[in-house]
């Protein structure tokens, strides 16, 4: 087994180890508060949720780049992964206006589990351009029904009176921890590859914005930081646009993972050669 692979089943294992022995931990209330809550056409916290209109735009635009025939895949199954992320910013889009029109627990749930569709397709079709068509493909399913079960499992435990948002928290750092590290140790069989580093930066972006709602709406009370967080995740949606838009298959890439102390690599196909999936 290469170090590559190791680090992506020990950063597995722990997340998984994580989620069963951390100690339960409920929704906080005030998550629910945020700081724009502005009235505008009638439409509560108005900011917050027409911000949600990025999330559409990425996942329209992403849809027509991913199904279009002349983007690059060199299997035609390997953009289902690719449609099913961009589908899960447009139910995002959706989820989150819906939330943000009457913020609740309840309503929450229509926000997170369209963004466990975003999450883990996404790792999904790193999978496949970095490691294994086949596996990458096989994992799709899998992964969805993963992270649907950790939204489900957050509300059922509410509505239980014990709620228990770490399996969902955790799952959200794994997705983003494993985009890095896919991105890190493994080349992708096409250009643009390191694209990857920039969606990793909006997300970071994204957390900043939230942990700073207040602060940003009080520099001149325009936008608040959850508004911009709505921006700057959508924003990561262009960029996975962009990437399917611009690349080509890359001749020097092979299925072999790659980790960052790996002297060598292996010599690439020769011109005209098929790879197997």
């Amino acid at each position: 087994m290469s170090r590559a692979s190791l680090f992506v089943i020990l950063l597995t294992t722990a997340g998984v180890a994580a989620a069963f022995l951390l100690p339960a931990m409920p929704q906080p209330v005030a998550y629910h508060d945020f700081a724009d809550q502005r009235v505008l056409l009638g439409i509560a916290n108005f900011a917050d949720v027409a911000s949600n209109a990025g999330f559409l735009l990425a996942g329209i635009a992403g849809l027509v780049v991913s199904l279009r025939r002349r983007t690059t895949f060199e299997h035609p199954a390997e953009r289902w992964p690719y449609a099913i992320f961009f589908l899960g910013m447009l139910l995002t889009a959706a989820g989150s206006a819906y939330y943000h029109l009457a913020p609740d627990n309840e309503r929450l749930f229509w926000d997170r589990l369209p963004m466990t569709v975003a999450f883990m397709s996404l790792i999904a079709a790193q999978l496949v351009d970095r490691i294994s068509v086949r596996g990458g493909l096989a994992l799709l399913v899998p992964m969805l029904l993963v992270g649907a079960a950790s939204v489900v499992y957050w509300l059922s435990s509410e509505r239980a009176g014990a709620g228990n948002v770490i399996p969902y928290g955790l799952l959200q750092g794994y997705a983003v921890a494993m985009l890095l590290l896919l991105a890190v140790l493994y080349r992708s069989r096409y250009t643009r590859g390191a694209d990857i580093y920039w969606v990793f930066g909006a997300y970071l972006a994204a957390k900043l914005f939230e942990a700073l709602d207040d602060e940003l709406l009080r520099l001149g009370d325009v936008v608040s930081g959850h508004s911009l967080k709505h921006l700057a995740a959508a924003f990561a949606g262009f960029i996975v646009c962009r990437m399917l838009w611009r690349r080509v298959l890359d001749p020097r890439a092979t299925a072999v993972p790659l980790a960052p102390t790996d002297p060598a690599r292996r010599a690439p196909p020769p011109a005209g050669s098929a790879s197997t999936p």
